[in-house]
């Protein structure tokens, strides 16, 4: 018997790309990873109680929107000085302050007495949950190795996508002990995460040497001379718009308009969304950190353009969560590749701080932008055009990325 051909050397190159060697995830990365699960957890004990516990003070379904719109609205305001203290203190004392932070001001939210003062400790949870996402977002850029920075990203992103499907299911239990004990969860939650990033987070460098507490400050106009930073801040707007603005503001009016379905519906389009995200996240950041950021960015950002579109043109139900389910996958196949271009930017040597607020400043300005052009688009000329205007977003982004040059090969700054 002759024995079967041999792959060709370049056949060989590319299933090495495609299944690249698994390094050991740093001991610092995991717990950040075990950090990151807990918050999101946390957050999703709330997230479906709070409008709900907000009604309780008597007020209209617009007063309890807010309560939800002033936490969006005050990582926003207070992002830049969020990424100012970085710079000055240095990231893990901004990250547990802000841990702690949302943990007392959630306890708070248990015990108002009225609407204003729910308002009052929503919005400063929010001041607190925008010092920890920077704080945690500069870390993890510090702490990866540089030919695993887009596994570590889908890592990251993972450990939250399981962590708010599982605080979901377990706050829904909660609350039938009362709307008040989810906030209490939560702010427990948060003290854990706290307690263990504080004292399971290493001082020491890969490679040996203490970790600085406060690493030289990269300027914001260094960074935004870079074409990949530059980018990534349009694909980060366009996703802000697109899956944290529509996404749940507008597809579930689309949900009900199209086919008469209730809420049942847009809560499973929101599921195979997270489930199509899920499945990409298996593989994208290793992919990531073996073809490249930008063949990434440019593919993710194209399915999910092509997929968001088509949701308003969808006709029945299953082709709807079709639709879904694909734009989930393109969220998925680019969101480690652009953290970790990002990364690749600001390099292990220095604190991202201000660059990393105003990354993260895009993304929540297209969140709050996004739903009220695609609401004015749906009431002026219909749903097909709110979901074409947020793909053609998508798209715009898409090519910014085209002429952006590879970092991946970049990564010893």
């Amino acid at each position: 018997m002759t024995a079967p051909p041999r792959p060709s050397r370049a056949t060989s190159r590319f299933l090495a790309r495609l299944r690249p060697q698994r390094e050991k995830l740093p001991r610092d990365i995991k717990v950040m990873l075990a950090a990151a699960f807990l918050i999101a957890l946390g957050f999703g004990l709330v997230a479906p109680v709070l409008p709900q516990f907000a009604t309780t003070f008597g007020v209209g379904n617009t007063e309890a929107a807010v309560i939800v719109a002033i936490f969006a609205f005050m990582r926003l305001a207070f992002a830049p000085a969020g990424g100012a203290l970085i710079g000055k203190r240095g990231e893990r004392p901004i990250y547990v302050a802000g841990l702690l932070i949302v943990a007392l001001s959630t306890a708070a939210c248990a015990f108002a007495q009225d609407y204003w003062q729910l308002l009052l400790f929503r919005g400063l949870g929010g001041a607190g949950s925008v010092m920890f996402t920077v704080a945690s977002m500069a870390l993890v850029v510090r702490l990866a190795p540089p030919q695993s920075r887009g596994r570590v990203s889908g890592a990251y992103a993972s450990a939250f996508l399981i962590g708010n499907v599982c605080g979901p299911i377990v706050g829904g239990l909660l609350a039938g002990l009362g709307l008040r004990v989810p906030f209490l969860a939560y702010a427990a939650a948060l003290l854990v995460a706290a307690f263990v990033v504080q004292t399971q987070l290493s001082h020491q460098r890969r490679g040996g040497g203490e970790i600085q507490h406060r690493a030289p400050d990269m300027r914001f106009g260094e960074a935004l001379a870079a074409g990949t930073y530059r980018s990534a801040l349009m694909s980060s707007f366009a996703n802000g718009w697109a899956t944290f603005g529509v996404r749940m503001a507008t597809v579930p009016l689309f949900a009900a308009a199209a086919f008469g379905a209730g809420p049942q519906a847009a809560g499973l389009a929101l599921a195979v969304f997270a489930a199509g995200n899920a499945a990409a996240l298996v593989f994208s950041g290793r992919l990531a950190d073996s073809v490249g950021r930008k063949p990434m960015m440019i593919s993710g950002l194209l399915v999910a353009a092509l997929s968001t579109a088509a949701i308003g043109i969808t006709a029945d139900l299953p082709w709807f969560l079709a639709a879904s389910t694909l734009a989930g996958v393109g969220s998925g196949l680019f969101g480690p590749a652009q953290q970790a271009a990002v990364a690749d930017v600001i390099g292990n040597a220095r604190s991202g701080g201000k660059v990393l607020a105003v990354y993260q400043m895009t993304s929540d300005v297209g969140a709050i932008v996004g739903p009220l052009v695609a609401g004015m688009l749906a009431d002026g000329l219909g749903f097909g055009w709110a979901f074409g205007v947020t793909g053609g977003i998508m798209l715009l982004a898409a090519a910014g990325w085209v002429p952006t040059r590879e970092t991946l090969r970049r990564t010893g700054s």
